[in-house]
C-alpha cells in the first residue's frame, strides 16, 4: 500500500514546469483586449451611422407647355367631374318591374332604363277614355238636334191635345146650357170647365214643346257639353301621360353611373328615407363633357382670369396631357379655406379620364415666350414648403441625404415651385430634421 500511495502524490516539480510563460499570458490578455475594443468601435461607429428616419415625398414635374405657350403662373390640385350629372328619378311611384342597364353602360337618348309596373295606370287610362266617349256621343247628338220622328212625334202630341181641347170645349158648351135650363146642377158645368182649362193649358205646354224640338238644344247646352268633353279629352291624356312616365327613358347620350334601384323596389316621388322608397332610380353622365373642379387659394386667385388656358394631368395616367380652359368661377370665396372654387373645362377628354380622379391643372400666360430659349425652360416642380431649407433640399439617392441647391420661383397652395435643381421624379425628405447633414444616411418612416 505504502508503495502505491507514493504513486499516488502529486509531483510539483512537474507542475511548475507545465505553467504557461508570463508572455503567453500577456498575449492571450492582449487578444481579449483587442477583441472587446473593436467590438465596442463597431457598435459605436454603427450608433454613428445609423439611417435617421425621414418622410419622403416624389415629386413630379408640372407638364410641359405646348410650344408657344406662355410661362407656368400657377400648379393647382383638385378632382375631375362630370359636368352635368343627373340623377334620373321617376315622375310616378310604382314598383320596379325591369331595369334594362347596369352600372358602367352606355346609353343613347330615349333608351329605356326602368320599367315600372303599369296595371293601376293602364286601367285609369281606360276609364278617362270610356268618359270621353260618352260625353262626344252627348255632345253629337246635341249638335245634330232632334231628328225628324221625335219631331213628328211632338207635332203629333200637340194635334191630339188640340183635338181634346175641342172635346172640353163643346162639352163645357153643352153642360153651360143644361144648366141654364135647370136640366143639370151647377156641379157639372164647373167640371166642364175644369176640363177646358186643363185641356188649354196641356195644349200650350205640348207646343211650346214641340217649338224646341224642332229648335233643338241651346247653344249654351251645346257649349257645356263641348267643355265637358275637354275636361274628359284633358284627363285622358294625363292618364297617357302617367301611363308613359312608368317607362323611364335616357333623357341624354351618356354613361351609368350608378344603379339606386333593384326589381320589386318602390320608387316615389316625395321623401325618401333611408331605408324606404328611393327618390331616383339611375345617375347618369355625359363622360365627354368633363372637368376639373379646384380651390384656388385667394393669394394666388388674382393671377387668373376667366379664360386661362391650363394643362391637365391625373396621377392615375401622369404621360397623358390634355386641354383645358376656365369656364366658371364661383361668385363667393370660402371663408373657411380663403380659397375660392374654379372649374376648369377639359377640351379633349377620351376614355382613360374618369369622375372623381386625382388632377393637377398647370396654367399658363397667354404671352408668348420672348425667345426659344425661354420656351424651352426647365420644367418647374412644386415641392412641400417645409422640404426648403436654405434655397436647398435634401434628395435621396442610394439611402443617403444629398443636399441639392435649387431656386425657388414662388408659393402656391400646393407648395413651394422649384424651377432649377430638380426636374421631377426625385425622392425629397419633405420635412428634413435640423441636424440632417449632407451624406447621412436615412430611410423612409414606417
Amino acid at each position: 500500500m505504502e508503495s502505491q500511495l507514493k504513486d499516488l502524490r502529486i509531483d510539483r516539480s512537474r507542475r511548475r514546469s507545465e505553467d504557461p510563460s508570463p508572455w503567453a499570458v500577456r498575449w492571450i490578455i492582449a487578444g481579449v483586449t483587442l477583441f472587446a475594443v473593436l467590438g465596442l468601435a463597431r457598435f459605436i461607429y454603427g450608433k454613428m451611422n445609423a439611417a435617421t428616419e425621414v418622410e419622403i415625398v416624389r415629386v413630379r414635374a408640372a407638364v410641359p407647355l405646348a410650344n408657344g405657350a406662355g410661362a407656368v403662373i400657377l400648379n393647382a390640385t383638385g378632382y375631375i367631374i362630370a359636368a352635368h350629372k343627373i340623377e334620373l328619378a321617376s315622375k310616378v311611384v310604382g314598383k320596379v318591374a325591369s331595369i334594362g342597364v347596369e352600372k358602367g353602360d352606355r346609353v343613347k337618348t330615349g333608351q329605356v332604363l326602368v320599367r315600372l309596373e303599369d296595371d293601376e295606370y293602364r286601367a285609369r287610362m281606360l276609364e278617362s277614355q270610356g268618359q270621353l266617349e260618352t260625353l262626344k256621343a252627348r255632345l253629337a247628338e246635341a249638335e245634330h238636334g232632334s231628328r225628324p220622328e221625335e219631331i213628328a212625334k211632338a207635332r203629333a202630341d200637340v194635334e191630339q191635345a188640340r183635338a181634346d181641347q175641342e172635346n172640353a170645349r163643346v162639352t163645357l158648351d153643352r153642360a153651360r146650357g143644361l144648366v141654364q135650363d135647370k136640366v143639370m146642377a151647377k156641379q157639372v158645368l164647373d167640371d166642364a170647365q175644369a176640363r177646358y182649362d186643363g185641356a188649354v193649358a196641356k195644349v200650350m205646354s205640348l207646343e211650346r214643346a214641340y217649338e224646341l224640338v224642332r229648335l233643338g238644344p241651346r247653344k249654351e247646352q251645346i257649349d257645356a257639353l263641348r267643355a265637358q268633353v275637354n275636361q274628359a279629352q284633358g284627363t285622358l291624356n294625363y292618364s297617357q301621360v302617367q301611363l308613359d312616365n312608368t317607362v323611364i327613358r335616357a333623357p341624354i347620350d351618356g354613361t351609368i353611373l350608378e344603379r339606386n334601384v333593384e326589381q320589386g323596389e318602390f320608387v316615389t316621388t316625395g321623401f325618401v328615407g333611408d331605408k324606404g322608397a328611393k327618390g331616383y332610380v339611375v345617375s347618369i353622365a355625359d363622360l365627354h363633357d368633363l372637368e376639373v373642379e379646384l380651390d384656388i387659394n385667394q393669394n394666388d386667385f388674382a393671377k387668373l382670369n376667366a379664360t386661362q388656358p391650363g394643362i391637365v394631368t391625373t396621377d392615375a395616367y401622369p404621360d397623358r396631357k390634355y386641354q383645358g380652359l376656365i369656364h366658371e368661377i364661383s361668385p363667393e370665396a370660402n371663408r373657411q379655406k380663403a380659397t375660392v372654387q374654379v372649374k376648369v373645362k377639359v377640351t379633349n377628354p377620351d376614355a382613360y379620364l374618369r369622375p372623381e380622379m386625382n388632377a393637377s391643372v398647370a396654367f399658363f400666360s397667354k404671352e408668348k415666350p420672348a425667345s426659344d430659349t425661354q420656351s424651352e425652360s426647365k420644367p418647374i416642380v412644386t415641392v412641400p414648403a417645409s422640404a426648403v431649407r436654405d434655397n436647398g433640399v435634401f434628395v435621396v439617392l442610394g439611402g443617403k441625404a444629398i443636399r441639392r441647391s435649387v431656386k425657388v420661383a414662388g408659393t402656391t397652395a400646393q407648395g413651394v415651385q422649384i424651377t432649377d435643381g430638380l426636374i421631377g421624379g426625385e425622392d425629397v425628405v419633405s420635412n428634413p430634421p435640423a441636424d440632417l447633414k449632407d451624406g447621412q444616411r436615412v430611410r423612409a418612416k414606417a
